[in-house]
């Protein structure tokens, strides 16, 4: 019999089904002679059988790991099927280093991050060694996705992570480095009140008019100067409870976090102010 050509959506294909890299899918492929099923059976043969028979489970628990390199700070997430393997030292370490090489490595991608080697056994790919925890712990395991913060000395940073790593947040300030203490508990504000936007000026023309309208819908019988007046009233409420720098602070409510960054500025004497933050929540 002939071998069947193999194509980019075959090798795409046993990767669904297996959850190996795609060189190795490839290479099975390619030593099947095109046959999926022989090559879902090399991969077994060479070690990875457990991790083939489970890849089409669900991964709906896990958890986000962060972690500081020289030159950037990596965001991941890891997903797992129950909450009783998210908790086991394995898959916590997994977590752990797959976060330490992005941020070590800087990588490109997702993609280029499973494909690249794994500092703790150069041997294996992270995406081979994922296959071998998944073996371990009997379960489909899944690094959904990764980003990367470039550092630099004009910035300072805060990670803080909640419910055990089920959210976690990071905060970039700009203003120098040696702010970390208060980038943190920003990100504390930020994992426990989720705003949705960084300053009001973020919020899209299109939701403006939505609250607007909304607004304009509870305001009936008023000059239209009043009703205009209400309506302002009502998108600066919105936007108090959704910009994080209009919002309360958590451990202080009698100030802003907006008030809490221009304290801090008169203090140091320099201009402290939010560039970016990134709220991560298992799933999201």
């Amino acid at each position: 019999m002939s071998a069947v050509k193999v194509t980019a959506e075959m090798v795409k294909e046993l990767r669904d089904r297996t959850g190996v890299s795609m060189g190795k899918c490839k290479e099975a492929l390619d030593k099947a002679g095109g046959d999926m099923n022989e090559a879902i059976d090399i991969l077994r043969k060479s070690g990875m059988a457990s991790a083939v028979k489970k890849e089409g489970r669900e991964t709906n628990e896990g958890l986000i790991g962060a972690a500081e390199g020289k030159d950037a700070v990596a965001l991941v997430e890891v997903n797992a099927e129950t909450d009783f393997v998210t908790q086991n030292e394995k898959f916590k370490q997994f977590m752990k280093d797959v976060a330490q090489d992005a941020a070590d490595t800087k990588s490109s991608s997702l993609e280029a991050l499973m494909n690249q080697r794994y500092s703790k056994d150069s041997s294996v790919t992270i995406d081979q060694h994922r296959a071998l925890v998944v073996q371990s712990l009997g379960e489909n395991i899944q690094v959904k996705r990764m980003m990367l913060i470039p550092k630099s000395s004009e910035l300072s940073f805060g990670l803080y992570s909640h419910m055990g790593g089920k959210i976690v947040v990071a905060v970039v300030l700009t203003g120098g480095a040696g702010q970390e203490a208060l980038a943190r508990d920003i990100a504390m504000h930020v994992a426990a009140e989720s705003p949705e936007y960084l300053r009001p000026e973020d919020v899209p023309a299109e939701v403006r008019a939505k609250e607007a309208e909304i607004a304009r819908s509870q305001v009936t019988g008023k000059p239209a100067n009043i009703v205009d007046k209400i309506v302002e009233g009502k998108i600066k409420a919105f936007c108090d409870e959704v910009c994080l720098v209009c919002q309360k602070y958590v451990k202080d409510n009698t100030i802003t976090i907006a008030q809490l960054l221009a304290n801090e500025s008169k203090r140091l004497n320099k201009h402290i102010a939010i560039k970016a933050y990134h709220r991560w929540k298992v799933g999201g």
